[in-house]
């Protein structure tokens, strides 16, 4: 990673959120970043100044405005380069979490006209963090991951890919691309001394080496999406089959309506729930079945609707009533998808059971049927580790495998994948060492994109832009 430690403006910002809170940190970078810091600052002795300071040091004060008027009590963190986020001057002023008080000391901060100060733009800390080479692209895309998570598995992942996991694993693959690239040119440049040919075996094996490792790679990113974004789940079933009594637990308090009338539900309702480290999308839809009342309509034309764009169907079986034409239209829809089937109201006397269920599924399908009581939360726990098998084969959060979250990297392996699979064809056809080294190439070059190896400014400038303020 190039190293650029450029001359540029000093910033500012609120790096936590402006919100009334304990503490507020107001964040400074740049060159001149301790010198205005300084001219804000007062001890309480009044003797001590900022810029005599030790670096990774913390300084009890006032910061006062421009007429000499305290603002409010502080603690000052002084951090000089290179150790620091950026790999800049840093100064961070804690003050107590008054959204009027941190507007006011960065309002001093950047109106300072000793030395000039600007706003920090989106993500302009992070975006010093990488052009300094403290950070690759991948670690400083995994930042803004970890300030999203909605799960433990997203938090593991973002918190993983900062220190470096997937960054080790790209550079890994790059220096082995780039020895063989070496290799085949140096062959060109000197055929009478260097023969390629003795070694295409053991290139041919490394080839098929990189291709299962990328693959795997790719594999791994629905599971990522899956993790971090959360599982796109409808519940789906008959009128006064369960499925709003479902969603009330499945949330831990009451959201749907719950009644006995048939239809009760007409629109759909969403929910984020958090299941021992899953996220689920749920969506509660109107029961599914023929009806002469429009508003109904309209809300069974919506459940189908919503359906195609889910991961996970849980089709809610009414186990105290017989199956009827409305369970077979719903078994027709399950054709193709990723399903669990919930025997709902296990608590009453039973007149649905799992073998009357498995005659309306296609047999050759997996059949995941439960025994459940919304109710009473019979079967909850099952359901839990059934959804943490199906889509992640039940090593969620604890394994330490490198896991694709980013649909960029997804796409930059994608096509470093389809580059050797081109040196794979030219390799089969008896081409020259030329044909393989200009594939490679691009592979190096596409997989060393995902860590910032590659990239052009206005794709940094893109990215970064996505980045809360303040970081």
């Amino acid at each position: 990673m190039a190293q650029y430690y450029l001359e540029q403006d000093t910033i500012a910002a609120i790096s936590t959120a402006v919100s009334e809170s304990g503490i507020g940190i107001i964040r400074i970078s740049g060159p001149k970043a301790i010198a205005a810091a300084d001219l804000l600052y007062r001890s309480p002795g009044g003797k001590n100044h900022l810029s005599d300071a030790a670096t990774h040091t913390i300084h009890y004060g006032y910061i006062q405005d421009s007429k000499g008027n305290v603002i409010d009590e502080v603690l000052v963190s002084v951090m000089r380069a290179p150790r620091t986020y950026t790999a800049e001057d840093t100064v961070e002023i804690n003050c107590h979490g008054s959204v009027i008080a941190m507007k006011k000391i960065l309002d001093t901060v950047l109106h300072c006209r000793e030395i000039p100060v600007r706003a920090a733009e989106p993500g302009e800390f992070t975006k010093r963090a990488f052009l300094n080479g403290r950070i690759d692209l991948s670690r400083a895309e995994a930042v803004m991951d970890l300030i999203g998570a909605k799960n433990e598995y997203a938090l593991h992942n973002s918190v993983s890919q900062i220190r470096g996991s997937l960054y080790q694993k790209i550079q890994k693959l790059r220096s082995e691309i780039l020895y063989e690239i070496a290799h085949i040119e140096a062959s060109l440049d000197d055929p009478e001394h260097l023969d390629f040919t003795p070694h295409l075996p053991e290139f041919e094996s490394e080839l098929g080496k990189w291709q299962k490792e990328i693959s795997h790679l790719i594999r791994t990113a629905e599971d990522g999406r899956l993790a971090v974004e959360g599982i796109k789940t409808v519940i789906v079933g008959k009128p006064n089959a369960g499925k709003s009594s479902l969603l009330n637990l499945l949330v831990g308090e009451d959201r749907a309506i719950v009644t006995e009338i048939a239809g009760t539900t007409r629109d759909l309702l969403t929910e984020t729930i958090h299941l021992q480290g899953i996220t689920l999308l749920v969506t509660d839809t109107a029961g599914i079945r023929e009806t002469e009342d429009r508003v109904e309509q309209i809300g069974v034309e919506r459940a189908e609707n919503s359906l195609k764009e889910a991961d996970l169907l849980l089709w809610i079986v009414d186990a105290s009533v017989p199956l009827d034409q409305n369970d077979i239209r719903i078994a027709s829809i399950l054709k193709g998808r990723r399903f669990v089937i919930l025997l709902n109201k296990t608590d009453l006397k039973e007149v649905t059971g799992e073998e009357d269920v498995l005659k309306l599924l296609d047999p050759q399908a997996d059949q995941i049927i439960i025994p459940f009581s919304a109710r009473e939360g019979t079967g909850y726990e099952e359901l839990t580790k059934t959804l943490t098998d199906l889509f992640f084969h039940g090593k969620l959060i604890f394994n330490d495998e490198v896991v694709i979250t980013n649909a960029r990297h997804k796409a930059l392996l994608e096509q470093t994948l389809e580059s050797l699979m081109r040196v794979q064809d030219s390799l089969h056809q008896g081409m020259s060492e030329d044909f393989f080294s200009i594939d490679l190439m691009s592979a190096y070059e596409l997989i060393g994109a995902i860590i910032g190896e590659e990239v052009g400014e206005d794709l940094v400038d893109e990215i970064f832009s996505r980045f809360c303020m303040g970081k």
